[in-house]
């Protein structure tokens, strides 16, 4: 339902009255005529369920999208589903997908029974050999059918007097013992994201949360699960009922950023983009390069909670989900679908979607910049977050250019959480970007 001309977003997010004075006031507001309306988003599609993109992108990047249909617009900016499908072909593959997850998530559940019972582990449940941990704390946790008596005393109780383990036999797959030893870190997570929101005082959510992150660690073994994960599909299961729909919205934004999350020997894959930041900020603020470098922050790690989460700490939960969109709206590539997806499309909807040219009224404003100067031509085009990221030093230049040490540098971005703008922070960006590509150009 519309709210009205100038209606804040976090509105629609209700915040726990005995943190209402600890949160970020939300600066964004919903306008008639600039964000993308229930209305105007339904008239984009045609009658067979075709979506023209381009008229979305160009109303997203000036308003947002109204919360009442995020989570359904977000599927389409993060390639969950094609432009060019019908409104028959997208319930096939939202179909085969829920029923892949529910898959997935019986996998997971063959392995660790909690998983899919609404409850979740804050402690460790297997030892490094895959040897189960029969601790008190962990037993009354991961107990399913037989809850203890509230007088119980675990301590003072014998071996038979404790609830049997349902997980009691030693893991000895090497990816099970990984996947297990996470799972407690993922409900440490879970309890701590989000929990201004009224959303997550409710046991079932935070259960929901835990069994995507659990089942996404076990999917995606490589990566598996990391600090910070928790912040970036909190907002998924908030405006997608389906928990399968959940999850594969969250893997589809995975599918971007896993590389930050990546682990080799003894770095973090992360450092790539603090590497890139600090080659953009070298180009377009060289004196303020020069300082940090000075200061010892040449490796740019105060801005690692940033490109990691994506600015949830730094904006107010909507601002943070609007920032994610118009990010998202802006560096929109058409193609993004077809590399995601075609195998799962019908024959007759590949060969449309293989027919069709890239046109640039498709792409987001900063995608159509990468096309016009060549930026393309490298092997991993770099994202807007960095841009981002970028200018917001850039902004904070002469502040942070009489920083004395890294400890004045964090204290100064410590002070913007709450007071960034999401679309000037936009607008800084893609100027930035315009500018990078000049600049490298002529270099």
């Amino acid at each position: 339902m519309w709210k009205g001309v100038g209606t804040p977003a976090d509105s629609y997010y209700q915040v726990r009255p005995d943190c209402s004075t600890d949160v970020p006031q939300s600066k964004f507001r919903i306008k008639a005529g600039r964000t993308l309306s229930a209305r105007k988003w339904h008239a984009a599609f045609s009658t067979e369920g075709y979506l023209d993109i381009g008229k979305v992108l160009s109303r997203i990047q000036r308003g947002g999208v109204h919360p009442s249909i995020r989570g359904e617009v977000w599927e389409f900016l993060l390639g969950c589903y094609d432009p060019n499908s019908t409104f028959d072909e997208r319930e096939q593959i939202q179909q085969r997908r829920r029923v892949k997850y529910a898959l997935l998530k019986e996998d997971c559940r063959q392995m660790f029974p909690l998983v899919g019972k609404g409850k979740f582990v804050t402690a460790p449940i297997i030892t490094e050999d895959g040897e189960p941990i029969r601790e008190p704390i962990v037993l009354q946790q991961i107990n399913i059918d037989d809850e203890p008596a509230p007088h119980t005393k675990w301590n003072d109780a014998s071996s038979s007097e404790m609830p049997k383990l349902s997980n009691g036999r030693v893991s000895k797959d090497k990816k099970e013992i990984q996947w297990k030893l996470v799972l407690h870190q993922i409900g440490l997570d879970v309890v701590r994201t989000d929990r201004t929101l009224v959303f997550y005082e409710k046991q079932e959510n935070l259960s929901k949360l835990w069994d995507i992150l659990a089942v996404y660690a076990w999917f995606d073994s490589d990566v598996g699960y990391c600090q910070g994960m928790s912040d970036l599909c909190s907002p998924m299961i908030m405006l997608l009922e389906d928990e399968a729909d959940a999850f594969w919205c969250f893997e589809r934004l995975m599918r971007r950023l896993r590389g930050n999350f990546r682990c080799t020997g003894n770095s973090i894959g992360v450092e790539a983009q603090l590497g890139n930041l600090a080659s953009i900020t070298q180009v377009i603020d060289p004196k303020l390069h020069q300082h940090l470098e000075t200061l010892g922050g040449a490796d740019y790690l105060f801005a690692f909670r940033m490109l990691m989460v994506l600015f949830r700490r730094e904006f107010s939960f909507g601002d943070s989900l609007y920032l994610w969109e118009m990010m998202w709206a802006l560096e929109y590539d058409p193609d993004l679908f077809s590399t995601y997806e075609e195998h799962e499309l019908t024959k007759e909807n590949s060969e449309r979607s293989k027919g069709k040219v890239k046109l640039r009224r498709q792409c987001g404003k900063f995608e159509r910049e990468n096309l016009r100067n060549g930026g393309k031509n490298d092997a991993a085009p770099l994202p807007i977050s960095v841009f981002l990221v970028a200018s917001v030093l850039k902004d904070k230049s002469s502040k942070l250019t009489e920083a004395r040490g890294l400890d004045d540098v964090v204290q100064i971005l410590n002070d913007i959480t709450g007071s960034l703008d999401a679309k000037k922070a936009c607008s800084g960006a893609m100027k930035l970007h315009k500018k990078y590509l000049k600049k490298s150009k002529h270099a």
